[in-house]
């Protein structure tokens, strides 16, 4: 569908759950649209809803992205390491949702409310950064900022939506199946076994699993690692020490994070309470009041509570929760492109 005014916007994966989610974005936040080129997740053709009309997504086809001002890659690894540096080398500006470059040293790695300011105007690849991390990041900038964190511990409790479609369907196929269980005629809860799963390590019905992603040789998983050096990267902090244990939840939708903080010097809970109220990004609940997955889902921002000192005076714990398809994924592209729009970089591009 085409307009006579703004942007010719490409996205790879606009058939996945990202991709619906960043799809909405664009449409609810008035983003200029004068050509919509949307690309399936799969091989198969298949279609989105956009402004109330069915728009073709046929399988990825990188001719018609070249022509594109912005792409948008809501896809795996694979595709985005294949087509995404040629596109920007092109001139298109990229930006990611996929692991492919978070971690190189020239890609910039924004989550726009902490480091915008790692955009630069001849570097059109960007990465957006994992969506377990997100929510720490955005949290912990201004007490970084304004205090210094030296270390942190992180436990994860992610949705099932982090890992994919197939996971969800996974996971309620295995409810259905237990769906008649009930306590015993004695009162006592049933036992269920391990279970078994194609998609997690383990069933995630009524369950937790202690493993998102694959276990290194050093015992962390593949998540764990990946959270603790994105951090790092996000806040300029290559000294940060982080320890994180990520857990799979059976929530549909939304990540929630229990972080403690050691600060470089003693703070009160006041002044805490004050940093983070102003912190971009950032809802903080009331005392007494804390933010749950269900709660946050469908909405932007990032939310805390449970804010209170740690066994140190140089220590802060607090409870963090966010929508990992929203801010965690989708919802952080989008606004890294409208920054780019904000600051005159983001245009039709001359003779495309």
């Amino acid at each position: 569908m085409r307009r006579t005014d703004g942007l010719i916007v490409g996205i790879v994966g606009a058939t996945g759950m990202v991709g619906r989610e960043l799809i909405a974005l664009l449409e609810s936040r008035h983003f200029p649209i004068a050509e919509l080129r949307p690309f399936s997740s799969g091989l198969s053709p298949s279609s989105i809803r956009f402004k109330g009309l069915t728009v073709k997504a046929p399988g990825l086809s990188t001719l018609p992205l070249t022509a594109c001002d912005v792409v948008f890659f809501v896809s795996s690894d694979a595709v985005a390491r294949k087509h995404a540096p040629s596109l920007a080398a092109r001139g298109v500006w990229t930006i990611d949702d996929s692991a492919a470059f978070r971690l190189i040293k020239n890609i910039p790695l924004v989550i726009p409310e902490v480091n915008a300011a790692a955009l630069r105007a001849d570097r059109r690849l960007i990465s957006s950064p994992n969506c377990t991390m997100t929510g720490l990041a955005v949290a912990g900038a201004v007490l970084h900022r304004d205090i210094g964190i030296r270390a942190v511990r992180l436990a994860s409790y992610q949705s099932v939506s982090g890992a994919g479609k197939a996971a969800l369907f996974e996971m309620f196929s295995q409810y259905s199946s237990l769906s008649d269980m009930r306590p015993g005629h004695d009162g006592r809860a049933p036992v269920l076994g391990a279970g078994t799963s194609s998609v997690l390590p383990r069933a995630i019905a009524y369950n937790a699993i202690p493993q998102v992603g694959r276990f290194g040789a050093d015992g962390y998983s593949s998540e764990e690692t990946k959270v603790a050096a994105e951090l790092r990267k996000i806040w300029s902090a290559p000294k940060l020490k982080v320890s994180v244990t990520a857990v799979r939840v059976p929530s549909i939708r939304g990540h929630a994070l229990a972080a403690w903080l050691t600060l470089a010097r003693p703070i009160t809970l006041a002044r805490a309470r004050t940093l983070l109220s102003q912190t971009p990004g950032l809802v903080l609940s009331r005392a007494g009041n804390y933010p749950t997955p269900r709660s946050v889902g469908g909405k932007n921002p990032v939310y805390a509570g449970r804010l209170r000192q740690g066994l140190v005076p140089t220590e802060l714990a607090l409870w963090i929760a966010s929508d990992n398809l929203l801010k965690g994924a989708a919802l952080n592209s989008v606004q890294v492109a409208e920054e780019l729009r904000r600051r005159g970089w983001l245009k039709p591009r001359k003779g495309r």
